[in-house]
């Protein structure tokens, strides 16, 4: 067996491919590794440490039940990257607002950083995978100021680097910055991240569809034919698909990304514009399936990393997976939008 590469190691050799920051991204990286292991102790100790589990008793800005881990994670990664002096501000799913950092080396620092701290929250208290997501973008205010609204709404396409974490049998990082999706797994017996996943790449097609069936009902018309199309038997004594649901979107999309398949959160009656943040979740996410040779749409031909941020918690429809099975539901999404085009005429 040969030398197994660490993530520092990793983050130093790769250096090279992005000359123009002199290390300063290294340091980010650097930054969200530790406390992607402080956070990890955390939910390694859940259902034995109380203070870890269970709601906070205030919501979100989402509107959403906040619990401890959330908070908890929250705070880890914001004061990790504050002390490296390498953001001039952050962005995050459980903050109101974005927070600007005041001192002089944070408004002389070059980037931003946008993340969901604990993605899938939800499942803490049950013991399923959840993670962390986050985006780094170069600032557009002038270097020596204090970061505005405008550093934080960039497209996707601007991003120079997104990953997230996934907390689950083991703990894996997954990082890009454009040249390559690598993932690393956590040992700890020894505290570090190895690389274990190089180049990763997406499958064209798969077998997996993911998507909250119980919402069915609310559904557009030209999705709920795609979920009949997965459930056919073709041929007679198979199915083409198989459904695999978590409930935590990292957790989806590395099971997707490694096997192929979809994850859809289309609009609904519910949520017309679709419940997943652009943000936070989808364009770090469709930063790193497209880089791996995915796919990731609004489900109307829209490229997610083409969408035009108007405010920080926006929301969108999110299509994403091996480019074949977005691309065929992008055509029952047409096929059926044609339909009602020609029974209204």
């Amino acid at each position: 067996m040969g030398r197994i590469t660490t993530l520092g190691e990793f983050i130093v050799q790769s250096q090279s491919n992005h000359p123009e920051a002199k290390g300063e991204l290294s340091r980010l990286l650097s930054a969200i590794r530790l406390a992607a292991k402080v956070v990890n102790s955390q939910t390694n100790k859940a259902g034995l440490v109380d203070n870890i589990m269970g709601n906070v008793g205030t919501t979100n800005v989402q509107g959403e039940q906040q619990k401890k881990l959330d908070v908890y994670a929250n705070d880890v990664f914001i004061d990790a990257l504050q002390a490296r002096h390498e953001l001039c501000g952050i962005a995050s799913e459980e903050e109101d607002d974005f927070v600007a950092f005041t001192s002089k080396e944070c408004k002389n620092a070059k980037y931003v950083l946008l993340m969901d701290p604990l993605d899938g929250s939800s499942n803490i208290d049950v013991n399923v995978s959840i993670g962390t997501i986050f985006s780094i973008y170069q600032r557009q205010s002038p270097v020596g100021t204090v970061a505005t609204m405008e550093d934080f709404l960039q497209k996707g396409v601007e991003q120079v680097a997104a990953g997230y974490v996934i907390y689950g049998s083991s703990t894996m990082l997954v990082y890009s910055t454009g040249n390559g999706v690598n993932g690393f797994t956590f040992d700890p017996t020894v505290g570090v991240f190895y690389l274990s996943h190089p180049n990763m790449r997406c499958p064209k097609s798969g077998k997996i569809y993911s998507i909250n069936e119980g919402n069915y009902p609310h559904l557009p018309s030209g999705v709920r034919n795609y979920i009949k199309h997965c459930k056919e038997l073709d041929p007679p004594t198979k199915r083409p698909y198989t459904a695999r649901y978590i409930g935590s979107l990292v957790s989806d999309f590395h099971r997707n990304l490694i096997k192929g398949g979809i994850y859809l959160y289309p609009s609904n009656s519910l949520a017309p514009n679709g419940k997943l943040r652009l943000l936070y979740e989808c364009n770090p996410l469709a930063f790193l399936v497209e880089d791996a040779g995915g796919k990731a749409t609004d489900g109307r031909g829209k490229r997610i990393l083409e969408i035009e941020p108007k405010e920080l918690h926006q929301r969108t429809p999110f299509f994403i997976g091996s480019s074949n099975m977005v691309d065929e539901v992008e055509q029952f999404l047409e096929e059926s939008d044609t339909r009602k085009a020609v029974e209204v005429m």
